[in-house]
């Protein structure tokens, strides 16, 4: 069907215009002229050529059904009700798509490589598992680990979160229970992914009741696929974060409605959640004073009432009850100071609500005097109280992470152990554009908006924002938990953006304004009126320059470019997850990779090979030491007693076995006999350019050793005269003395036939004097030369010293030495890769 178009109506008659008017009259756009357009369905769109406010340029608009002006047709006849459903159903499965993301894109390691657990950690988590559900709960309740600390052993039961443990039996369980039998390992690699899936879902849900649900799927999918989370989640990342941000964020959901409907079951909801979280991670301590301090935030604030009143009373009375549960935890919540905030928010509630219903049912100028003097004396006793308790020692003071977390250089003086932990060190500036790219740019303007509104969910988003945005320049790990709440205010202004240009309704002009005015009929005195003004009015800009702006977009070119600039930055952040994940985040710290010549790949499997050598090769009491990054592993994958391992909280036990690795063979050999150490390993990668070997770590032992001997070990000596860390020529006594140097370049130089021996780690050529070993012989060395095992000698038959027994061996005939070391070291394996 033709359009018909559709006059504009004719002007009445007014006064010639002077030559100024006439000017001033050029400048204001004329009359859009509308075209009625009858689509098929017979209803009725008029289109508008308005001129755009901006450029001067003609953009077609549309009325919609009530007469207001569209950038854009829309559909019409649809009812709320199909509206709404359809809304809902594009929402499900936009959310179901989210989480099937956040669940593929931390598969990589599994597609790679195999089913196999990562890192250290996750190893004795396994191991906790794997008897939870063979011995059952009680025997995981009572476990005692004695091949752990030898010879001390460790209450496993009471000594650790068994949340994750608990939550990994119970959907093994509840998968046989359903015919689908599968093996604990597969159900803990595949954990972290799946509760990845569950944190979208929460975060949409906590994001929904901060803003709209379109911002809720936007953070769902930022925080499915961010760095900052995967790098803790992937598949066979199986420590307690695989299931604490989940945990995390439903808490805070679950908070947040409690707080909004004033319902004691969503408080009694919050409280099981945080129950299972004290229960999963010791970082719970964190909600423990993120929920008392946004209450605090909200008193002061003067928006005390009985929502708030019955939100935190619920959740504090049955989360505390119900953390006081595990044995680990016990009766910490009452007894140290790290929840003493969250006491003392419970108590001030009830002192107001005590003080506002007195207020309401007796008043009187004397009695509101009174009660104000109480008020102040209960607060002052009650601090007393506090003071008095924590000094007596009943109330345990802030622990040592605490004071870590405020003063950057207070582990490294007071805390050797915890400053020897990479992820405890300040994080670098680029680390937070690697693991969250585009949105900590957004970060800023979600917080602006939370501001803008500031109802009370709000006030919590800023102060979660405040505190992780502190903590995690303090600390690596702990961008992990500034992540949710990066995604969330990112989500919330990308989501503005997005709305303010999709919105197809088109403001009203000004000058379209003025324009429909001088159509209207005016008198000849009124026009005389006019024109005398206009020509009296001093020149002005107009548009920008003359400061004055209309609020919205007009045309459709504007909308299109910003729109398609955000969908660009949207596959950017794609690309980028992506990448980052499968290259940086992907790969089992027990399973290396590199690329051959001819770009395939390269599988390094030194550290499988050398347990399975142990396991295998060593009798089953036989104990290890290492350094302690390393002992979960050798408990999991070697089943051998360790000395230390990643518990690390015996500090002197730790500190024995960094003197005995910094120390020469005379002194350190009566460290490894008193406790009854059989094999020695250390983690060489000179070689192969490993960087994270125990050269690199060896100042870490040698300060936590001089904290306990500070007379017998001291750093100094390790470094050369200018100051250098040095493994080449320049090395000092000491340090080439040491057990641990003498073992990582143990025949080190062989391997270049002659030619200078480079450590690719150092970059430094290692001396090619011979080192001798009196107290330990090699056990094995792993392919690539990663792994290297040495035996401990026993005392000799007759009674002589071990290096008189090397001389001897070396005063021999060179075939007979051979064959006697070759019978004394039986079983040995040397790996040499090829050079």
């Amino acid at each position: 069907m033709a359009p018909k178009t559709a006059k504009s109506p004719a002007k009445s008659a007014r006064p010639p215009p002077s030559s100024s008017q006439q000017s001033f009259d050029n400048s204001i756009p004329t009359t859009p002229e509308l075209e009625t357009v009858s689509p098929p369905n017979g209803a009725t769109t008029t289109t508008i050529s308005s001129p755009s406010s901006s450029g001067g340029g003609i953009f077609p608009t549309f009325l919609d059904g009530k007469g207001k002006r569209i950038a854009y047709p829309l559909p019409s006849g649809l009812s709320p009700t199909a509206i709404n459903n359809t809304e809902s159903l594009l929402r499900f499965v936009i959310l179901a798509l989210i989480c099937g993301a956040a669940i593929g894109s931390r598969l990589f390691a599994v597609i790679r490589f195999e089913s196999v657990i990562h890192e250290f950690d996750p190893w004795f988590n396994f191991r906790a598992s794997k008897v939870l559900v063979n011995d059952g709960f009680y025997e995981f309740w009572n476990w005692f680990d004695p091949s752990a600390w030898y010879p001390l052993g460790r209450t496993v039961g009471t000594t650790l979160y068994p949340g994750l443990m608990v939550t990994s039996g119970l959907i093994w369980h509840a998968l046989r229970a359903i015919n689908m039998p599968v093996d604990i390992r597969n159900v803990c690699v595949m954990l972290a992914p799946g509760f990845a899936g569950l944190t979208a879902w929460s975060t949409y849900l906590f994001t929904a009741e901060m803003s709209t649900p379109s911002a809720g799927l936007l953070a769902a999918a930022f925080i499915g696929i961010a760095p900052g989370y995967i790098s803790r989640s992937v598949a066979g990342s199986y420590d307690n974060e695989a299931i604490a941000i989940f945990i995390l964020m439903a808490s805070f959901y679950s908070w947040i409605k409690a707080l909004k409907t004033g319902s004691s079951l969503w408080g009694m909801v919050t409280a099981l959640f945080y129950a299972w979280m004290v229960a999963a991670w010791g970082g719970y301590v964190f909600i423990t004073n993120m929920i008392p301090l946004h209450a605090f935030v909200l008193i002061l604030m003067g928006r005390f009432n009985n929502r708030l009143y019955t939100a935190y009373s619920s959740w504090y009375a049955i989360g505390t009850i119900a953390s006081m549960q595990v044995p680990f935890v016990e009766f910490l919540p009452i007894r140290t100071s790290e929840h003493m905030a969250a006491l003392g928010v419970f108590g001030l509630l009830q002192l107001i609500a005590f003080v506002e219903t007195v207020r309401r049912l007796v008043p009187g100028k004397q009695f509101q005097l009174l009660l104000r003097a109480f008020v102040v004396a209960v607060f002052v006793v009650s601090f007393a109280a506090l003071v008095v308790l924590t000094f007596s020692g009943w109330i345990a003071p802030f622990a040592g992470r605490f004071y870590s977390l405020w003063d950057t250089g207070y582990a490294k003086v007071h805390m050797p152990i915890i400053a020897s932990v990479s992820e405890h060190q300040p994080t670098a500036w680029p680390s937070f554009y690697f693991d969250l790219e585009m949105l900590i740019f957004f970060f800023p303007a979600g917080v602006y908006w939370c501001f803008r509104e500031l109802r009370d969910e709000q006030v919590f988003i800023i102060i979660y924002a405040v505190l992780s945005a502190y903590f995690a320049g303090v600390m690596v790990r702990l961008m992990l938990v500034i992540t949710p709440v990066v995604c969330v205010c990112a989500a919330i202004a990308f989501s503005k953006l997005l709305e303010a240009y999709i919105d197809p309704s088109v403001p009203s002009d000004p000058a379209e304004e003025t324009g429909a005015a001088e159509d209207q009929p005016i008198s000849k005195s009124k026009a005389k009126k006019m024109a005398a003004t206009q020509q009296s009015k001093p020149f002005s800009f107009t548009g920008l320059l003359g400061g004055k702006s209309t609020s919205g977009i007009f045309a459709l070119d504007t909308r299109f470019a910003v729109i398609t600039t955000l969908i660009l930055f949207l596959f950017v952040f794609v690309h980028h997850c992506t990448w980052v994940t499968s290259s940086a985040y992907s790969s089992p710290s027990v399973v290396l990779a590199s690329r051959n010549q001819d770009g395939s790949q390269n599988i390094i499997d030194d550290f499988r090979e050398a347990y399975y050598w142990i396991r295998q090769n060593t009798p089953k009491d036989a104990v290890v030491m290492s350094w302690w990054d390393y002992g979960y592993q050798i408990a999991g994958m070697a089943d051998r007693p360790t000395l230390v391992d990643n518990n690390t909280w015996n500090n002197t036990h730790i500190a024995t076995v960094g003197k005995a690795m910094s120390s020469s063979e005379d002194v350190a050999y009566p460290i490894l006999r008193k406790h009854d150490v059989d094999y020695v390993l250390v983690i060489f990668g000179g070689l192969l350019g490993y960087s994270g070997d125990d050269i690199n770590k060896f100042l870490w032992m040698v300060r936590i050793a001089q904290g306990e001997w500070p007379d017998e070990v001291q750093e100094v000596n390790y470094f050369t005269q200018r100051g250098e860390y040095a493994v080449d020529e320049r090395a000092t006594p000491t340090m080439k003395n040491s057990l641990m140097y003498k073992m990582s370049y143990y025949r080190f130089p062989e391997l270049f036939g002659g030619h200078p021996a480079q450590d690719r780690v150092r970059g430094q050529t290692i001396p090619q004097t011979p080192i001798v070993l009196d107290t330990l012989e090699e056990a094995f060395t792993s392919e690539n030369w990663i792994v290297r095992l040495y035996k401990v000698k026993k005392e000799d038959v007759i009674g002589r010293d071990h290096k008189a027994v090397t001389a001897w061996n070396g005063g021999k005939k060179l075939g007979k030495s051979a064959s006697a070391s070759s019978s004394a070291g039986a079983g040995v394996k040397r790996g040499r890769p090829s050079m």
